[in-house]
């Protein structure tokens, strides 16, 4: 292997072996029951995340001076079969590069805003030990090129939102929204699955490559796009939307506030919510196989923005505020890919993640400083509405008031069409699975009966 390669190759892999040192440090602490003390545990995050970020500007540089745009680094073939090649494969190229930098900067930024704001919080030690799954998936989906590695770092970073916004467990209101969560990230989650197993069924592999070309992003050969790939990108759509809480699936984003400040920041104001934008600039060259699957992106992510900003005006706390505020610039960076606005939407993506961290780092500090104002002029100050809005009938009002107070209907509309069937179905299986357990084993012991199904009211209750 040339020096040059050989430069990339460790760069690549120290990127991605620092997070998963501090995963396996934390889960490693935290099974033994050692509890690292609070400046332990702010050096090890601020060190290891210094070395994966000076491993990724080391690879940009020597990218650039060697006028490389993209580079590979496999990791072996794990499953070959005649019809089915498996195999896990890491990407260096200005989308995966640029995405993994942010995720660094910012996850730098939050582990170090957290170190103080959690001080002596009894689920310190758990919360960074969700902090380092975090940021493991982040990283593995950032560089992934094959789709077997995306779909290894999306269920990571599934997994530990989830959890984390179940954090303060003691209280009702956050496990209850975090499964609500976890059903909308089962769907998205079915949907990436299902477009894995259609590009092994057309081409054998997950290689991204495979789909696009072997070209750099985000150029791709237009030879291998066509018709029968739209249904593909229709699949990479929904994964999407679940993911970035697009409509119809954007009710669980508000819910996700119940977390710490620190995770709604790096998560549903900065990395976690633009991982589906991320996923439809990997995909991007797939959109351009039909112009009506451009249309349905365009519509979607200008859908999305529209409801977002209706839904945002009514908000009465400031973490929902910034939460539909950052839908309102998901869904426009959306549009943006539908527009075959790649390098705009890559640009926009940055910025906004950027912004939003800083807006809900500042958001408690923010709050008292609203606090002092209206004392001071002994009055809430306020804030004119826009122009349009006092053109429309009272009529007109009222009815958009209602719709953004609502939310859009979204909430109910998600549990009547996938919560509730989601957990019927799945207590179905449950209760079938016990069936043939009775009848392969027969009847259950009297002196030690099967515990009791279900619970509460009936158990379909989400």
């Amino acid at each position: 292997m040339p020096a040059s390669d050989l430069v990339l190759t460790i760069a690549g892999l120290l990127i991605v072996c620092a997070p998963v040192f501090l995963l396996v440090t934390f889960f490693a602490t935290f099974l033994l029951e050692r509890r690292l003390g609070e400046q332990t545990i702010s050096r090890l995050i601020q060190g290891v995340i210094a070395v994966g970020l000076l491993a990724g500007l080391v690879a940009a540089i020597r990218m650039i001076f060697q006028g490389l745009a993209h580079y590979e680094i496999e990791l072996g073939d794990w499953v070959i079969t005649p019809r089915y090649h498996l195999k896990f494969q890491f990407v260096l190229d200005p989308l995966s590069l640029s995405y993994v930098l942010l995720t660094l900067v910012l996850a730098a930024t939050i582990g170090a805003f957290s170190t103080r704001y959690l001080h002596r919080e009894r689920g310190y030690n758990r919360f960074f030990v969700l902090f380092a799954i975090f940021l493991t998936g982040m990283v593995v989906a950032a560089l992934s090129d094959t789709v077997e590695t995306l779909y290894a770092g999306w269920e990571l970073v599934g997994l530990s939102s989830v959890l984390l916004i179940a954090f303060f467990q003691e209280r009702p209101a956050p496990p209850r929204n975090g499964l609500r969560v976890w059903i909308v990230y089962r769907v998205c989650d079915a949907a990436l699955m299902l477009a894995a197993i259609l590009m092994h069924e057309i081409n054998g592999a997950g290689d991204f490559d495979h789909l696009v070309g072997n070209h750099a992003w985000p150029a791709h050969d237009p030879l291998l796009i066509g018709p029968h790939f739209a249904w593909l990108g229709v699949l990479f759509l929904i994964a999407a939307a679940g993911k970035s809480a697009l409509v119809p699936f954007s009710g669980w984003l508000p819910r996700a506030m119940e977390g710490p400040t620190p995770s709604s920041a790096v998560f549903y104001g900065a990395l976690s919510v633009h991982l589906g934008v991320f996923l439809l600039l990997r995909v991007s060259p797939v959109l351009d196989s039909s112009a009506w699957l451009a249309a349905l992106v365009v519509a979607l992510g200008l859908g999305t923005s529209a409801f977002a900003y209706l839904a945002g005006r009514v908000q009465t706390d400031i973490k929902s505020a910034l939460a539909f505020a950052s839908l309102t610039q998901v869904g426009v960076i959306i549009a943006e890919i539908g527009f075959g606005l790649r390098y705009v939407a890559l640009v926009h993506l940055l910025g906004h993640a950027c912004l939003r961290t800083l807006q809900f780092l500042r958001a408690p500090s923010l709050l008292h400083d609203h606090h002092q104002l209206e004392n001071a002029i002994g009055t809430r100050p306020r804030d004119p509405a826009p122009e349009w809005e006092q053109h429309l009938p009272a009529s007109v009002q009222r009815a958009l008031y209602r719709f953004s107070l609502e939310r859009g209907y979204l909430d109910s509309l998600l549990d009547r069409v996938i919560a509730r069937p989601f957990v019927r179905v799945f207590g179905a299986m449950d209760r079938l699975e016990r069936s043939c357990d009775r009848l392969l084993n027969g009847p259950d012991d009297p002196d030690h009966p099967a515990p009791r199904e279900g619970g509460g009211r009936g158990g379909d209750t989400v």
